[in-house]
């Protein structure tokens, strides 16, 4: 009886989180579904969201490594504000994102004359911006996750500090680095709000998947439907298969 009186908020949950999603692969026909993502707006936009995401996932996997590292294996003042000050982006509004971008990088920011606000590299940075916390905390997590002894040994038997990292620690951390790059990857894919008031929604320059999307409701739902299952679809493969290899490289 007491698992059974579990069942109905667990069902009441699962289908409030997954009804939505399905509906939109099941609105229409996924023949019609096909044909609609063929369109020149559902093209230009995938396109431009797999370059800039790519981009960005780079920039945050060479930037955010060293920091995620030093967090998890280094002790040094203001390590626990830092900690924190880095989780801001995942908590606040993306708007307020976007208008904080073009305080520093906007015509009339800090950085004014860089002219980087409204082009496809205000596109990448706001992915940055909103996506980076996400490997950064998974990747600290796993670096934490590997036992320190095990490094010392590697620097007894004369091993270099860099030729440890690569042959020892990154390894054992590689399951939760794919992780953090599967969901840093998605919420890149995925970032609207911020994109949309530091890079605009120019089509075919600044305008990503989410922003397509948007678009597409004010002219053709069925449109802006199969944009979205082709954004769902890009994101949940993304993640099966960052899965599947994380279990293998645990498994070996």
């Amino acid at each position: 009886m007491g698992r059974k009186v579990l069942y109905l908020p667990i069902i009441v949950l699962l289908a409030f989180l997954f009804l939505p999603l399905l509906a939109i692969f099941f609105n229409e026909n996924p023949m019609q579904l096909i044909q609609k993502i063929y369109s020149p707006l559902s093209y230009q936009a995938l396109m431009l969201s797999l370059k800039t995401s790519l981009i960005a996932l780079i920039a945050i996997i060479v930037l955010g490594t060293p920091l995620a590292y030093c967090l998890a294996k280094f002790e040094f003042p203001a390590k626990r504000t830092l900690e924190v000050a880095l989780q801001m982006p995942i908590v606040a509004p993306p708007a307020v994102a976007g208008v904080g971008l073009l305080l520093v990088f906007g015509q009339k920011g800090w950085f004014g004359g860089m002219s980087i606000a409204f082009s496809a590299a205000a596109v990448i940075m706001a992915q940055i911006f909103m996506s980076a916390p996400f490997f950064v905390t998974a990747a600290r997590q796993s670096f934490e996750a590997v036992d320190d002894q095990l490094i010392s040994v590697s620097r007894t038997l004369g091993i270099a500090p860099w030729k440890t990292f690569w042959r020892v620690t990154f390894p054992l951390a590689l399951p939760g680095l794919l992780t953090g790059i599967a969901l840093s990857w998605a919420r890149a894919l995925g970032e609207f709000g911020a994109t949309m008031m530091f890079a605009g929604n120019l089509p075919g320059k600044t305008q990503t998947l989410p922003l397509a999307i948007y678009t597409a409701m004010e002219s053709d739902f069925s449109i802006a439907v199969a944009i979205s299952a082709l954004l769902l679809l890009v994101a949940f493969a993304l993640l099966l298969a960052v899965s599947f290899i994380g279990k293998r490289k645990e498994a070996y």
